[in-house]
């Protein structure tokens, strides 16, 4: 049962009550018919503690009907568990499986309804009789799903969403002992470090080229809503100096990274298609084989990685064999247009087929040690007219640059940013 008080009353009952109240008042001060005085005539005293009688018909008073109780609606807040999903939820709240039908059937928003997350919460305003007036789901930092009930108990909905305020930061560091430490160090997230490394990727090996005194500088975006920060966005200029020299990347709107010029920075190859421990064995004519206890031309490069590690195509082209022997285990090899072929052998898992087509950095198995492996790794092989080259030193083919109808707005963003980069750089010497 719910307890009766004035503050709790719906804001127009309670502006109903006053009202009548105020009146009330009048028609207790002034009297019932004009009083003309004049200078010489007493006015009677009241006299405390005395009883009066007022003529008022209280019959005759207009009649507002107050039920403080009319429309009220109660607000539930339910977090989702896991399992959870809409029909589970509104049974917890005590609604009926009508209501689940009929708020799933506002089919433009059904997906975010199929989609509940664990840990996220669902607003539920329900009424005195126990029916649902409104939903509320915040599926994502800038928006919310409102579901509300019409007249005719059917539901409709709509999206609210929050305007996002995106500014630009900057960061710098100096290695000395690791690229992730300096990354840490200068307040970089995991997935920053990450896209730092992915941008400078097909240039630079930052498992093994890297040296105590290199140095980035990185500028990127921050969300917020309300002035209050939400997530990082995208890097949009970064500077890396590696063994005294400067690679500098711009992003363009197309969201592939150039160089101030126009080029692109992205290879037609990744230098390394595994994320790797390190190289276990290197690219050698006169390697002597541990298993086969023999001299036997190395022609390729082992890189040790975990068990299960995703292995990536080194880039665009055709799945020409995926297979398994007893000498490569699971193998894929990919053919890149006339010239170029990798292979990529002893998977534990391949993930292609024969004659499928692969884009760079698609995921076609994972580091195992089948076939003749004496651990864990990738064995990867680089051929160029069907020759093994080394694929650490072997030159890369450079992707095509910025398109010409694109040249004239990335001109202008690089300016720009190539300033806020200088600017920010000078502003943290000042500071240092």
């Amino acid at each position: 049962m719910v307890k009766f008080s004035f503050k709790n009353m719906p804001k127009p009952h309670k502006w109903t009550i006053s009202v009548l109240t105020s009146a009330l008042l009048v028609l207790v001060l002034i009297p019932s018919e004009p009083v003309s005085a004049y200078k010489n005539t007493p006015v009677p005293a009241l006299e405390i503690g005395k009883r009066y009688d007022l003529a008022v018909d209280f019959d005759n008073l207009p009649l507002v009907e107050i039920n403080a109780f009319d429309n009220a609606v109660e607000r539930q807040i339910y977090k989702i568990k896991k399992g959870d999903n809409l029909a589970k939820i509104f049974s917890r709240a005590g609604l009926s499986p009508q209501e689940t039908y009929r708020v799933s059937k506002v089919s433009k928003y059904s997906d975010q309804l199929l989609n509940l997350l664990p840990g996220e919460s669902l607003g539920l305003e329900i009424d005195t009789d126990g029916q649902l007036q409104s939903l509320s789901y915040l599926y994502s930092p800038t928006e919310t799903l409102i579901i509300e009930k019409n007249a005719d108990n059917s539901f409709n909905g709509h999206i609210e969403s929050k305007q996002v305020d995106t500014r630009i930061n900057y960061a710098q560091g100096e290695i000395r002992s690791s690229f992730w430490n300096a990354g840490i160090k200068a307040n970089l997230s995991e997935g920053q470090i990450m896209g730092l490394a992915d941008i400078f990727g097909w240039d630079i090996d930052f498992a093994l080229e890297l040296r105590a005194g290199d140095s980035f500088s990185v500028m990127f975006e921050e969300r917020y809503i309300d002035g209050e920060f939400i997530e990082n966005g995208s890097i949009v200029a970064a500077q890396f100096v590696n063994h005294g020299q400067t690679y500098t990347a711009i992003r363009h709107t197309d969201g592939n990274f150039y160089t101030p010029e126009g080029r692109s920075l992205r290879k037609s190859f990744l230098r390394a298609p595994v994320n790797f421990k390190y190289i276990s064995s290197s690219f050698n004519p006169n390697r002597f084989h541990p298993i086969q206890k023999r001299y036997k031309a190395h022609n390729g490069i082992d890189y040790a990685a975990s068990r299960g590690t995703p292995v990536v195509a080194a880039g665009d082209g055709k799945v020409i064999k995926a297979g398994y022997d007893r000498f490569n285990g699971n193998h894929v090899f990919i053919q890149h247009g006339e010239k170029y072929t990798t292979k990529y052998i002893h998977f534990s898992k391949k993930v292609v087929k024969n004659g499928q087509k692969v884009k760079q950095g698609q995921v076609i198995g994972y580091v195992g040690s089948t076939g003749m492996a004496a651990g864990p790794h990738l064995h990867y092989e680089f051929l160029v007219d069907g020759v093994h080259r080394n694929p650490r030193t072997v030159a890369l083919p450079i992707a095509e640059p910025i398109a010409k109808s694109e040249a004239i707005a990335f001109a202008s963003i690089s300016s720009q940013r190539m300033q806020q980069l200088n600017n920010s750089k000078r502003i943290m010497l000042a500071m240092n």
